[in-house]
C-alpha cells in the first residue's frame, strides 16, 4: 500500500509517547526521548481537518538568487495539534530561504542531517529526518525512521508534524499540497518545491521518452538481522540505518534525484523526487546547501 492510498484510509492516530529524560540540557533543547523499540509499526495518521491559518508566502528573484519567504503555515487543511503524539501548537514562523537559480552539481553529495532539506512552493519546509535515537543517543548510530512507526509522533495525514518552535513540517508525501497542485499519477508531476541547493522537486511523476513514468527510489532494506551493540531485530525500516543504496534498483540515485525534462525546466535539469517508498524525501543533496536552511535550534 502507497502512502497516498493510505491516507485515503482516514485513520485517525492513537500515539503512545515513550518516556523521555527528566530535564532539558544546559543549553535548554528539550531531552532526547528513551526509545527502545526495534519493530516498525503501521503508520497511524492525524485526519487533517483543521485549518491552521493564513498561507504567506513568496517566491522571488534577487540577482542569482531565488528567495522564498514565507511563514510556514499551509493552506492546506491539517492535522490537530497539539495531538497524543506531538504535543506542539503549529505558529507562523518567519523564514527566509535563499538559493542558486543556476544550481551545480557538486562531485560529492552532501548529507543533510544539519539542515532542512528543502521547502514547498507553499513555504512549508521538508524535513525528514527525525530527532529520536535508539536509547536517545545520537551516538548509537541508529536513528528512527519518522515513517518507521515504531516511535508515534504524531504525524498528520500529510506526513507532517510540529516542532517545539511550532514549525509545521514535512517528512513525508505533502498530500495537501499535492492535491492543491492537482497532481496525478497520470500526468508529469507539478513543481512541489526547492531543495536547499536550487534543484527543484518533484513528486513521484516525471516525463520520461514522452511517457508519464514513475520515478523510483534505489533504496532497498537490508537482509538480516541488525548486528552489533545496538538494536535487535530484523532489518525492518524502524532505523534509517535499516536501508541501504542499490544503485540501479529503481530509476533515481542516492539522493532521489535524476535528470529530467519537464514543463518549467524544458531544457532539462537535475532534479529531486518525493517517492512513494524510503527515502520519501531526499536526504542528501548533489549541489550546495544554501546556510539559510541549517536547522534553528528551539529556545
Amino acid at each position: 500500500m502507497t502512502l497516498l492510498e493510505n491516507v485515503k484510509l482516514g485513520v485517525l492516530a492513537v500515539a503512545i509517547v515513550v518516556g523521555a529524560a527528566a530535564s532539558s540540557d544546559a543549553q535548554g533543547r528539550p531531552p532526547m526521548r528513551q526509545h527502545t523499540a526495534t519493530e516498525s509499526e503501521p503508520l497511524s495518521l492525524v485526519k487533517a481537518t483543521k485549518t491552521a491559518g493564513r498561507n504567506k508566502v513568496s517566491i522571488s528573484q534577487k540577482g542569482s538568487k531565488r528567495v522564498i519567504t514565507a511563514n510556514g503555515i499551509p493552506a492546506h487543511k491539517v492535522g490537530r495539534f497539539p495531538n497524543s503524539g506531538n504535543p506542539n501548537r503549529i505558529k507562523a514562523q518567519s523564514y527566509t530561504f535563499t538559493m542558486p537559480l543556476t544550481p551545480q552539481k557538486t562531485v560529492l553529495s552532501t548529507q543533510s542531517r544539519m539542515s532542512i532539506f528543502g521547502v514547498g512552493v507553499n513555504g512549508v519546509p521538508f524535513d525528514p529526518g527525525a530527532a529520536e535515537f535508539w536509547r536517545g543517543n545520537p551516538r548509537s548510530g541508529w536513528q528512527y525512521e519518522a515513517l518507521g512507526g515504531a516511535v508515534p509522533l504524531g504525524l498528520d495525514a500529510n506526513y507532517a508534524h510540529v516542532q517545539p518552535t511550532g514549525a509545521y513540517h514535512y517528512h513525508g508525501l505533502p498530500v495537501g499540497l499535492m492535491q492543491q497542485l492537482g497532481w496525478s499519477r497520470q500526468a508529469e508531476s507539478p513543481l512541489i518545491g526547492f531543495a536547499a541547493d536550487g534543484f527543484p522537486i518533484y513528486a513521484i511523476t516525471a516525463t520520461v521518452n514522452g511517457r508519464v513514468t514513475q520515478m523510483t527510489s534505489s533504496y532497498r532494506l537490508k537482509s538480516g538481522n541488525r548486528t552489533g551493540n545496538g538494536p535487535t531485530g530484523r532489518h525492518d525500516g524502524t532505523f534509517v540505518q535499516d536501508y541501504r543504496y542499490v544503485a540501479g534498483a529503481g530509476t533515481l540515485d542516492e539522493c532521489n534525484g535524476a535528470f529530467v525534462k519537464t514543463a518549467d525546466y524544458p531544457q532539462g535539469t537535475y532534479a529531486y523526487f518525493l517517492t512513494d517508498s524510503f527515502p520519501v524525501i531526499p536526504r542528501c543533496h548533489k549541489g550546495t546547501p544554501d546556510p539559510s536552511f541549517q536547522k534553528r535550534r528551539p529556545r
